[in-house]
C-alpha cells in the first residue's frame, strides 16, 4: 500500500488504453484483496478523465461485487450516460479476470449559484487530542510494522466512540469520530483531493456498525466487507488538511450494517456526506 501523499497520488492515477478505457496500477501489500477505496478512487478518475474540464463531480454511487486480486492489474471501462447543458453522467466498471468487480455511477454539474445551508459541525476535541491509527491498532494488538506502513499514507487521529470518549447519545448508540488528512503535501490539482479523499473514506465506516456490539473489524469472529459506498460532495476543500468523520450507524440487521458520516474542515465547513452498506457477518 502507499507509505507517502506521493505514493498514494501515483497508485491512484491511471494508464489510458484506449476512448474511455483505462488501466489501474496495484501497490505491494500484504492483504488479501484489494482495498475497496482504492477501486473507488480509480473509478472516479477515469468517471472524470472522460468529462470537461468544467464539469465538477457532486455525487457517486457504487457497489463492490467480489473481492479484487491484488496480484493484477484494474481495468476501468466507463459507459457515457449523459451529457447535457448542467449535468453529465458516467459510469464505469472495473474489471479482473474478465468479471466485473466493482461498479461506480458519478453525477458530474456545471458550478451555478443557488440556495445553501448546512448542519453545524459538532463539537469536537482538536486533531492533536485523537489517538494516532498506530497507537489505535497497539491498543487492539494489530500494530504490526507492514500493517503501519500500509496505512501510512493517510493521518488518522480518532476521538473515540458511544462506547468511549463521547457525550453519550441515546438515541444514536452507535457513533465513531475521528480526524483524518492525507500525510502529506498534495497539489492544487482538485482531482487529487478528491481521489485520495474517496479512497480514505472506506477506511473506518463499518467501524461505527460495529460499536453497540463490542466488535472490532480486526476480531477473528468476523466476516467484514463493504457491499456498498455513496458519496455527495458538497463544497471544495483540501483532502491534506484536516477534516472530521463524523460517523454513525442507524441500523444493523441480517449480517449487514448502515454507516453514515458527516465530514466537515476544521472551519466547520460541511464538505461531504458518505453512507456505506457493509456485510459484519459473524461466524459460527
Amino acid at each position: 500500500m502507499p507509505a507517502s501523499a506521493a505514493e498514494l497520488v501515483e497508485l491512484l492515477d491511471l494508464e489510458s488504453l484506449d476512448v474511455d478505457l483505462f488501466r489501474g496500477r496495484q501497490p505491494e501489500t500484504d492483504r488479501q484483496r484489494v482495498f475497496g477505496g482504492q477501486v473507488a478512487a480509480q473509478a472516479l478518475i477515469a468517471g472524470v478523465r472522460t468529462t470537461e474540464p468544467d464539469l465538477h463531480v457532486h455525487s457517486l454511487h457504487s457497489y463492490f461485487l467480489r473481492p479484487g486480486d491484488t496480484a493484477v492489474p484494474i481495468i476501468y471501462d466507463v459507459e457515457r450516460l449523459r451529457d447535457g447543458r448542467s449535468f453529465s453522467t458516467r459510469r464505469t466498471v472495473a474489471r479482473q479476470h474478465g468479471h466485473p468487480i466493482y461498479f461506480m455511477t458519478a453525477n458530474f454539474q456545471r458550478t451555478e449559484d443557488g440556495l445553501e445551508h448546512q448542519d453545524t459541525m459538532p463539537a469536537v476535541e482538536d486533531p492533536d487530542a485523537g489517538l494516532s491509527f498506530a497507537d489505535l491498532a497497539r491498543s487492539r494488538g494489530g500494530a504490526s510494522e507492514s500493517f503501519m506502513r500500509e496505512w501510512s499514507a493517510l493521518d488518522v487521529r480518532y476521538l473515540g466512540n458511544s462506547a468511549h470518549n463521547l457525550i453519550d447519545d441515546p438515541s444514536r448508540p452507535a457513533r465513531a469520530q475521528l480526524w483524518i488528512r492525507v500525510n502529506g503535501r498534495l497539489s492544487d490539482d482538485p482531482l487529487e483531493h478528491l481521489a485520495t479523499f474517496t479512497y480514505a473514506s472506506d477506511m473506518t465506516l463499518l467501524g461505527a456498525t460495529l460499536v453497540p456490539h463490542d466488535v472490532i473489524i480486526g476480531d477473528p469472529r468476523l466476516q467484514p466487507a463493504s457491499l456498498d459506498h455513496s458519496i455527495w460532495f458538497h463544497r471544495p476543500f483540501r483532502a491534506d488538511e484536516w477534516w472530521l468523520y463524523d460517523q454513525w450507524s442507524p441500523s444493523a440487521q441480517g449480517a449487514r450494517g448502515l454507516a453514515l458520516a458527516r465530514v466537515f474542515t476544521e472551519d466547520g465547513t460541511l464538505v461531504a456526506t458518505v453512507a456505506q452498506e457493509g456485510l459484519i457477518r459473524m461466524r459460527g
